[in-house]
């Protein structure tokens, strides 16, 4: 039994939350807050700043901003060489967000300063859902995947 709880993931250890953090060249952090609360309605829920500014900063550095966005926590932050923060090289990271209306969530993004990738297509996700997507890509490199399930999962198939 010990094996078998290892083996899916089990631990002693019990994680509360997940909180993505998007980390965008210094000063652009602020900028970043307004794109996601104007492109995906994101509620910013609380902000820490550098206590010290340098003499060459218009702005604050902001070391976190909270947003809220679908029911999550999502974190952005200004980065730069000297921040305790380290930006992958090579990794990469996509947020689904689904909704009821593709298009004008498109539209709603584009209008904040993304920009529309490809045409919207049906994609399959997992074995059951089936779902209607399109990309967008904001301005600070970050890929955003707007999609609405197209077909009922198996879970609502068999209830």
């Amino acid at each position: 039994m010990a094996q078998q709880e290892a083996q899916n993931g089990s631990s002693q250890v019990v994680f509360t939350a997940v909180k993505p953090q998007l980390l965008v060249e210094a000063p652009k952090a602020s900028d970043a807050v307004q794109f996601n609360k104007a492109a995906f309605g994101a509620v910013e829920t609380g902000r820490t700043t550098h206590p010290k500014r340098k003499a060459d900063q218009e702005l604050p550095h902001i070391i976190s901003a909270q947003l809220q966005l679908a029911g999550c926590t999502l974190v952005v932050s200004d980065y730069c060489e000297d921040s305790a923060l380290v930006k992958s090289d090579g990794a990469g990271i996509a947020f689904c967000l689904e909704t009821e209306d593709v298009d004008a969530a498109i539209t709603q993004a584009v209008t904040a300063g993304a920009i529309a990738e490809d045409e919207v297509t049906e994609a399959t996700e997992g074995a059951c859902d089936k779902l209607r997507v399109r990309k967008v890509k904001d301005p600070y490199g970050y890929v955003w995947l707007i999609c609405t399930p197209t077909e009922k999962s198996c879970s609502e198939v068999e209830a």
